[in-house]
Order: C-alpha cells, then sequence, then structure tokens
C-alpha cells in the first residue's frame, strides 16, 4: 500500500466471486473484510440507503439459498460465526453503488479493481461464447457434408452399375450406316 494505494491480489478477489441465482456475486461479510469495515456497518450502510440497491444490484440469500451454500463449503468453527445470517448478494453493479455508499478512499480503489476483475471474467465468457458458435456452425457444416458425401457415393454406385451393364448403358457417338 505505497502512495495510498490498496492492492489486494485478483486471485484474492476472484476467489470472492460466487455464482448465485445465475449471477456473478460478492457477498457482504466478503466485501467488508477488503474494504476494511466490520460486515454490520456495511450492512447498515445498505440499509440506510435500501433505495440504491433495486434487486438487479443486491439481494439477499432465501434460508434454502443460504443452507445450500454453507454446506458446499467447509469452513472451520470461528468462521461461520460471520454466516449465522443469510448474507446480502452483491452484483456487478451493486459492488459499484456500495463504493458510492460507503465512499472511503480504500472502498472506491477496491471497486475500480474489483470492476475491472469483473469485466475480465465477462471477456472470458465472451471468448468461450464465440468458441462454442463457431464449433456449433462447423458442426452443422460438417452434418451437411455427411449428406452430401452420401449422395456423391449414391451416384458413384449409380455410375458402377451401369459400368458393368453395358446394355443398360445407351451409347453414344456416331453410327455408321453399317451399324443402323
Amino acid at each position: 500500500m505505497s502512495n495510498n494505494k490498496v492492492a489486494v491480489s485478483e486471485e484474492i478477489i476472484m476467489n470472492k466471486i460466487y455464482l448465485v441465482r445465475d449471477q456473478k456475486v460478492m457477498l457482504d461479510r466478503d466485501l467488508a473484510e477488503l474494504y476494511g469495515v466490520e460486515t454490520r456497518v456495511l450492512k447498515q450502510a445498505v440499509k440506510r440507503n435500501l433505495d440504491r440497491f433495486p434487486d438487479d444490484f443486491m439481494f439477499e440469500m432465501t434460508k434454502e439459498e443460504f443452507l445450500n451454500w454453507r454446506s458446499q463449503f467447509v469452513t472451520s468453527n470461528s468462521d461461520k460465526m460471520g454466516l449465522r445470517y443469510a448474507p446480502f448478494c452483491f452484483t456487478e453493479q451493486g459492488v459499484t453503488m456500495l463504493a458510492c455508499v460507503l465512499n472511503s478512499q480504500r472502498a472506491i480503489q477496491l471497486n475500480i479493481q474489483i470492476v475491472r476483475i469483473f469485466t475480465k471474467i465477462r471477456e472470458v465468457l465472451t471468448d468461450n461464447l464465440s468458441v462454442k458458435l463457431e464449433i456449433e456452425e462447423i458442426k452443422k457444416k460438417l452434418e451437411n457434408q455427411d449428406k452430401n458425401i452420401e449422395l456423391v457415393f449414391s451416384y458413384l454406385d449409380e455410375l458402377i452399375e451401369k459400368q458393368e451393364n453395358p446394355q443398360l448403358r445407351k451409347q453414344i457417338g456416331y453410327k455408321r450406316k453399317s451399324e443402323k
């Protein structure tokens, strides 16, 4: 942390991004830790500014989601202390809004880093999607090629049959007067 810059490794931030309700989110306790505030302080700031956090910015896990999420992660007893209540889940937009609400220099700097990481994740997913689309196009072309190859083989079979049975084949060319 030189020149008042906050540096947190990308790996640490990426490990704090989860998939909940098919959305990439960060949890309140992880963000509080990154921003250097207590989770309860972060939640209080959010509750005082709820109008800034619509459902697509932030939501609270349901009991079922929370229990399922907890069961997926092996946590020590001390770590479970921070998981007594269902956490708030912040989407990329919610993380940005949270930095505005907290309005600390650390929150602003970390928010920039977090948004860049979300952007990188989106780019990777977009690249993967374009590769999948190209593969699908190739598959479609190959399916058509199978049909074309079958057609070519059927024509070849007809030609071979006509060669083996010359009487099926009508002769072409000039005819001599004696052949008429």
